[in-house]
């Protein structure tokens, strides 16, 4: 990663969404982390599956004071055919991320290899951000595949809160 270190502040990120929003993660006040959640986009059956397996669990995360977003470099009309299309309605979904602001968040960027896909899209990604805007942790992907799980993660998050466990990998 060359842009972002746990416990360094992260990047601006302001994204509209499909609820008529402009979100900013610096007005963004979770009681223990933002979780940000970067997917390929609407062409992606993989982020459909993580999306809908998210949508199922977000009061779990909301019950540990984390406040999520899934964003993705995808126009509003396709951000728009995400909502109705997906059983996503129960998740803040952001749209328009540029590339350039997803090389800002060191996340990794595809070419089209089949026609269903835009032409360059950024690939997917988790961060748990605490409400001082620093990094506490990532899990980057160059494929739509290997993502965190989101039970595993719910566990983490007690464990984490329950130990005061700091961010690592900062040196």
């Amino acid at each position: 990663m060359k842009n972002l270190k746990p416990r360094q502040e992260v990047p601006e990120l302001i994204v509209k969404t499909t609820k008529g929003l402009t979100w900013n993660l610096r007005d963004n006040e979770p009681d223990n982390f933002t979780m940000l959640i970067f997917y390929r986009g609407i062409h992606c059956p993989v982020c459909k599956k993580y999306l809908e397996e998210l949508n199922n669990k977000i009061d779990d995360f909301r019950d540990k004071g984390v406040n999520a977003i899934c964003i993705s470099s995808n126009t509003e009309e396709l951000a728009q055919k995400t909502v109705k299309e997906w059983d996503v309605d129960n998740l803040n979904i952001g749209y328009d991320f540029s590339i350039e602001d997803g090389r800002k968040w060191d996340l990794y960027v595809s070419e089209a290899i089949k026609d269903a896909e835009p032409d360059v899209f950024l690939e997917p990604a988790l961060f748990l951000i605490k409400p001082d805007n620093t990094l506490y942790s990532a899990s980057v992907q160059s494929m739509p595949f290997a993502r965190p799980k989101f039970d595993d993660l719910l566990k983490s998050i007690s464990f984490v809160l329950k130990e005061d466990y700091p961010a690592r990998g900062e040196a």
